[in-house]
């Protein structure tokens, strides 16, 4: 049953692969509702910490590594830096947001698995595994792919077919091959350490019954786990990447990802909490303690099973009081896929749509999956944003402040004699904010900004049906009274709707020149006092046109345009469409070729040139000179995420100004047949200065 009156709270979401960057699947699933969860909780003064950070280790970061042409240190130092940084941008208020590849957290990974093999609790096997002759090394689940079985995909993975979505298994694909080395692997015999969750199952099941609070969809996928009954699993991988197992004579094992990972959480309590001065154990070891996993659902079975079992198994740990997994989000009726491009990718809506992070928070948080899959689509998105954040809620701040400003000074009036119709309206500024703590305290967060949207309709309604722009002319008094209530409304807005718009509540609060209020306050209808001077009363939200949507809409069409073409070309064992348009240039000789000093360099440096849309102000470290560049590529890449990357330069092209700088090079670039630009660039690292022939 879940914990009642907790001391302290710990909430952790989900830590994402450091391979790629956030969009808005990942931001519906699990990140925005941990964030509006939190921000409700330190408004109510509880005790909490809200804990993240990057997952750096596993195959998905090997296989970016290979994909790239870098190391899996170099992957996850470019992707933590961008993913932490869209999530500030973006208003994802974590406590700490930190990685598993620092040393400290290997030692408690380490410490933790020694713990658990010091009393007995892991199985040792030797089993026969996949093994990669030519590349002399064993085959994670990942590094192999076959027939689906269920499909006939002929490319799934070791894991799971990602065409139909089936769970698999390596034994189960037909015709298997390595991603290594592309051919086909054979069984070898390999020891790893085993989580007994067979033996462990009664004490797993106990846990989960006692929980059937939880969401249906997360406390039915436990119980089809453990009807089927659980299996011993592997907590160590043969691999060369991630957090090395501390036994003798393990050279070339690993942790399982999915057991280092989860320990992130502790250690990031700890690194956080120890930087502060304080006890990290109270937040992960004392009974009073609610612990809170935001995840996604295909991640159910870690934190609700695994995890829990090995915490149990080393003891003295509080488990999880609640899971609120999500289902998915899709895009415009498909699944989001990052391999096809079919995404709302975080940084590029933060540079598209600057300022606008309530938006996409608000269209997120109305449309989130939290009972099935849900589906964002750039006109809903605009829609809500025009009918709903502008018409509504925008509409009632500013008719209350503007009146208030022409009627009286900007000065709020006193309130005077009171009819039913405001009896009314003050029983609903004293009912919401109680209703909405609910709905949240629930994890229902898509019912309690539907609350919050009430007060504001609420307000328009009153407005309305009093028309203070109508009585001014003969009864000033009741006006006073009207717009007075109107601001109260107004200032409880400010509270309720900072977990879900925290932006927009800070420009609020700026607006009706206030500190801000805690929860506690919300209900209130003395929150401005009379006398009190309002502050400059632009408008909440803005339109969101036409043109902007379609730029959007798009950029998905030229996404799916080059899926189905580079799907037509694999199909036939041909190479992508190459752009036709552009007639072949005349002939050049060798000698003209010869003449073109290309070379390898390394963008040290990127920011944006000021009032341009594509171009980007680039510092290159060629091996014979640092120099700057500038390029027309900002609409393709973000600066923090080609810092670090290598490049080809044509180095001796004529220096020329450009916006008032001075470009000396050219940045050579491919074209696909969708429009979109990638850096031509070696298959592995190359000195800065090597040429290219």
């Amino acid at each position: 049953m879940p914990l009642q009156n907790p001391e302290r709270y710990t909430v952790t979401a989900a830590l994402i692969y450091a391979n790629g960057p956030i969009h808005i699947g990942h931001l519906a699933g699990c990140y925005l509702p941990a964030d509006i969860y939190v921000r409700y909780l330190r408004l109510q003064e509880r005790d909490v910490v809200f804990v993240s950070g990057t997952d750096e280790h596993g195959v998905p970061i090997t296989l970016k590594a290979r994909k790239e042409g870098t190391t899996p240190q170099e992957v996850v130092d470019k992707y933590y830096t961008q993913i932490k940084e869209s999530f500030q941008e973006f208003g994802i208020s974590f406590d700490i947001y930190s990685r598993t590849s620092k040393p400290a957290h290997h030692q408690v990974s380490q410490d933790f698995f020694t713990t658990l093999y010091d009393k007995g609790i892991f199985r040792e096997e030797v089993t026969e595994q996949y093994f990669d002759e030519k590349a002399n090394q064993f085959l994670a689940d990942r590094y192999i792919v076959g027939t689906c079985p269920n499909c006939g995909n002929p490319n799934a993975y070791g894991d799971q077919c990602e065409k139909c979505g089936t769970s698999l298994s390596p034994d189960e694909l037909g015709n298997p091959r390595s991603t290594l080395s592309g051919g086909q692997p054979i069984k070898r015999p390999t020891k790893n350490w085993y989580l007994p969750l067979d033996e462990l199952q009664p004490r797993i099941k106990a846990y989960v019954d006692s929980h059937p609070e939880w969401k249906t969809n997360v406390f039915g996928q436990c119980q089809s786990w453990l009807n089927q009954g659980l299996h011993p699993r592997a907590m160590t991988r043969d691999l060369d990447w991630g957090v090395k197992v501390p036994l003798p004579d393990t050279e070339g094992k690993v942790l399982y990802v999915w057991f280092d990972a989860p320990i992130g959480y502790i250690t990031f309590t700890k690194e956080l909490l120890e930087s502060r001065g304080q006890n990290w154990e109270p937040y992960w070891k004392d009974k009073g303690t609610k612990l809170v996993h935001f995840i996604g659902k295909d991640n159910i079975v870690f934190h609700c099973i695994i995890f829990p079992s090995m915490l149990m198994e080393h003891g003295n740990f509080v488990l999880a009081d609640n899971v609120p997994a999500n289902e998915f989000m899709n895009l415009e009726g498909d699944k989001i896929s990052t391999s096809r491009n079919w995404a709302v990718w975080l940084h590029e809506y933060l540079r598209d749509f600057q300022g606008k992070q309530d938006v996409l928070r608000y269209a997120l948080c109305a449309t989130a999956p939290e009972t099935k899959d849900s589906d964002f689509s750039w006109k809903d998105f605009q829609a809500r944003n025009n009918n709903e954040l502008v018409a509504i809620l925008g509409n009632f701040v500013n008719r209350a402040l503007v009146l208030t400003q022409k009627y009286f000074g900007g000065k709020v009036p006193p309130r005077n004699n009171l009819f039913d119709i405001d009896l009314d309206a003050i029983e609903s500024i004293r009912l919401l904010p109680g209703q909405i703590a609910a709905s949240l305290e629930a994890y229902r967060f898509r019912e309690a900004l539907s609350l919050l949207m009430d007060l504001a309709r609420v307000g328009n309604k009153y407005l309305a049906d009093t028309e203070p722009w109508k009585l001014i002319k003969t009864d000033e008094s009741r006006v006073q009274t009207i717009l007075n209530l109107s601001l109260q409304i107004t200032a409880n807005l400010a509270i309720v709707m900072e977990p879900f718009l925290p932006f927009t509540a800070c420009k609020l609060y700026g607006m009706l020149n206030l500190p801000g209020y805690k929860w506690k306050d919300a209900g209130g209808i003395d929150l401005l006092s009379e006398g009190h001077r309002l502050g400059e009363a632009p408008l909440l939200f803005d339109k969101i046109e036409d043109p902007a949507i379609e730029t959007q809409i798009q950029k998905l069409m030229d996404s799916k345009k080059a899926n189905e073409q580079s799907a037509i070309a694999s199909a036939a064992g041909a190479a992508p469409p190459a752009i036709s348009a552009a007639e072949a240039k005349p002939a050049i000789s060798f000698d003209d070729f010869t003449e073109m000093d290309i070379r390898v360099a390394t963008i040290l440096a990127a920011e944006a040139v000021p009032k341009t849309k594509k171009l980007l102000k680039l510092t290159l470290d060629t091996g014979l000179d640092q120099r700057t560049v500038v390029s027309g590529i900002a609409e393709h890449y973000q600066p923090g995420e080609i810092v670090g990357r290598q490049v080809c330069l044509l180095a001796n092209l004529a220096p020329r100004e450009i916006k008032g700088i001075m470009s000396q090079g050219m940045i050579l670039m491919a074209e696909d047949a969708g429009g979109s630009l990638s850096f031509v660039q070696p298959d592995k690292p190359v000195s800065n200065g090597g040429t290219v022939r």
